[in-house]
C-alpha cells in the first residue's frame, strides 16, 4: 500500500476498493489517533487521513474522496457544520458521520440540514460506531438513540426551544462562552477576530433576550446544551 505526506504531516494512505475510506477531522490528536486504531484493528476500514480543523478536511475529502467523514462539530476556522455542508457539495459520494460530544437535539437538526447523514455520540462504544458507519454507507440515516428519544420529544414540543433562533455559528460561540472560553480564547478557536465574537455575543443576548454574560452560562445548562 503506497502513502503520500498529508498537510497535517501524517501519512494518506492508498485504499483498496475492498474496505472503506475514512477521514477523520477531530481537533483532538489523542481521540483521533485512538479512533484510527480502534477502526482499523476491525479490519474493514481504511483511515486515509486525519485533520484537526474544517478546512483542511475539506480539502482532503475533494482530493481523497473518502467513503466516510467522521467529523466533529467543535473544530478552529471552519466548523465541522460548515465543512460538513461544503463537502456534501463538492464530493457527492462521500457520507459525513457526526460524532459529537453534544447531545442536544437542536445540534442534530443543525448536523442534519447541514448535509450529514447520522449523528452519534461520543461516548458510544465501538460497535454503535461501527453500526452507524455501516448504516450511513448503506445510504440510509443514524442517530444514536440516546439522541434519537430526545429529538422526537423536542419535535412534538409545541414551541421550539429558544435556541433554535441562533445560527449554528452564534450556537458555537454560546457553548465557547457557557465553557467558560474568553473572546479572545473563541477568536482563536474558531479563526475569527475577538470583535467578531463580541457582535456574535450581543447578537446572541438580544436573541435571548438575556442582558448579562452569566445568565448566558445558566441558559445553556437549563437548555442542556452543556452539563452543569
Amino acid at each position: 500500500m503506497s502513502t503520500v505526506t498529508s498537510a497535517q504531516g501524517g501519512c494518506v494512505r492508498d485504499h483498496s476498493d475492498s474496505i472503506r475510506s475514512i477521514l477523520l477531522a477531530d481537533d483532538h490528536v489523542v481521540l483521533r489517533e485512538g479512533l484510527r486504531r480502534l477502526l482499523e484493528q476491525t479490519d474493514r476500514y481504511d483511515v486515509v487521513a486525519g485533520v484537526s480543523d474544517g478546512a483542511e478536511a475539506v480539502r482532503l475529502a475533494r482530493q481523497l474522496r473518502p467513503d466516510i467523514v467522521l467529523m466533529d462539530i467543535l473544530m478552529p476556522g471552519l466548523s465541522g457544520l460548515d465543512a460538513t455542508r461544503e463537502i456534501r457539495d463538492a464530493s457527492a459520494g462521500t457520507r459525513v458521520l457526526i460524532l459529537s460530544v453534544h447531545e442536544s437535539p437542536q445540534y442534530v437538526e443543525d448536523a442534519m440540514r447541514s448535509g450529514a447523514a447520522g449523528y452519534v455520540v461520543k461516548t458510544a462504544e465501538l460497535t454503535e460506531l461501527v453500526q452507524a458507519i455501516d448504516t450511513v454507507l448503506a445510504g440510509r440515516t443514524y442517530v444514536s438513540p440516546a439522541i434519537a428519544e430526545h429529538l422526537v420529544t423536542a419535535l412534538e414540543a409545541s414551541e421550539p426551544p429558544p435556541h433554535s433562533l441562533l445560527t449554528p455559528r452564534e450556537r458555537e460561540v454560546l457553548l465557547l462562552v457557557a465553557n467558560g472560553a474568553s473572546s479572545k480564547e473563541i477568536a482563536a478557536r474558531l479563526g475569527v477576530s475577538p470583535r467578531t465574537v463580541e457582535s456574535h455575543r450581543a447578537r446572541i443576548m438580544q436573541k435571548l433576550g438575556i442582558h448579562k454574560a452569566p445568565e448566558l452560562v445558566r441558559f445553556a445548562i437549563r437548555e442542556g446544551l452543556v452539563a452543569p
